[in-house]
Formats: structure tokens, sequence, C-alpha cells
């Protein structure tokens, strides 16, 4: 008997269901760091209210992982207190390719009563807090809240991209249906 072999969760899911972890409303969580904080690429990057900065990596393949140990920085900075991995269930097997210093986050699918589905993040392992991290200054708080704030208006672009396409696609199916 053949088993169905579960779709993963895309990076939007991971993303949503770490952020609910930490609770958006007493952290400041931003996606997709890539410039403007003087350190290297994060997923998540999480400001913590004594403003120490928490990363998570979401790694959503066994390839993905394994690439991740070939990073120079190996996730290794002044600026970041505790490093987090999150990975889908399907990947649990993998946990050995995993630095031992991280925290592990295993995300879940849980089906809803509406028959709506959602993920979860729990935390399967703590991280090493590094002693030596400093907390952000002021000034960088500030500029990790502006490239939170940046992302919000790409994000508002894309849905009234989606919304538009969406309408157009409703008028071309009533044109259908009329002719």
């Amino acid at each position: 008997m053949k088993t169905e072999k579960q779709p993963l969760p895309t990076l939007c899911e991971m993303e949503t269901a770490v952020a609910k972890l930490w609770d958006v409303r007493r952290h400041v969580i931003v996606p997709n760091i890539s410039w403007g904080m003087k350190l290297h690429e994060c997923d998540l990057l999480i400001l913590t209210k004594a403003n120490y900065a928490i990363e998570v990596e979401i790694k959503r393949s066994k390839a993905d992982l394994k690439k991740d140990v070939e990073k120079a920085h190996a996730h290794q900075s002044k600026r970041i207190k505790e490093l987090w991995f999150a990975i889908p269930e399907q990947l649990k097997n993998c946990l050995d390719l995993i630095p031992e210093h991280a925290g592990i986050i295993i995300v879940k699918k849980r089906k809803l009563k509406s028959l709506k589905v959602e993920y979860r993040a729990v935390r399967k392992r703590l991280p090493v807090t590094n002693k030596e991290a400093i907390k952000l200054t002021e000034a960088e708080v500030s500029n990790l809240k502006r490239l939170g704030c940046m992302r919000i208006w790409s994000l508002k672009a894309t849905i009234l991209n989606l919304q538009q396409e969406l309408q157009q696609i409703k008028e071309e199916r009533i044109l259908l249906e009329v002719s």
C-alpha cells in the first residue's frame, strides 16, 4: 500500500507559523533580511524587548540543510544572541544536519474544524545562547523596524495585483457564460 507524500509547507506558511510562535505583538519580526543591517542574510530576524537579535533559518529540504553548512559566516555573529532552524516535520530525521548550537523548531500541519489547514511551530531543542552577543543600537533597531515596514508595501502591492488578476478572471468567466 502506497503512502501519500505530505506536501511541504510553503515558505510563507513556515514564516507565519514561526512568527506566531514568537508572537508579533511582543517582538519585532522581520522576514528576509538581506541588506541594511550589516549582517549575513537572515530568513527571519526577531528583535527581543531587550534589543537582542534572534535569527531563524528556514529550511524546507534536506539539500538546503546540507548547503547551509557551506556558508562562510556559519551563522556566527556578535549581533545574534540565538540561532534557530525551522524545518517541516517531514525533515525531522535530518536533525543531525543542524548545528549543535542552534535551536530547532518543527513546523507541523494541523487541520482545523473548518477543514482549513494551518501550520504550527513547536520548539524541539533550545539553542546555546551567544554570551558575547551585543544589543542592537537604537539606530539599528530603528533601521530594522524601517525594513519591516518596507515589507508591508511590497506585500500590499502583491495583494493588489492578485486581486486585480482575480477580478479579471471573474470578468472573463462572466463574458464566456454570456456568449
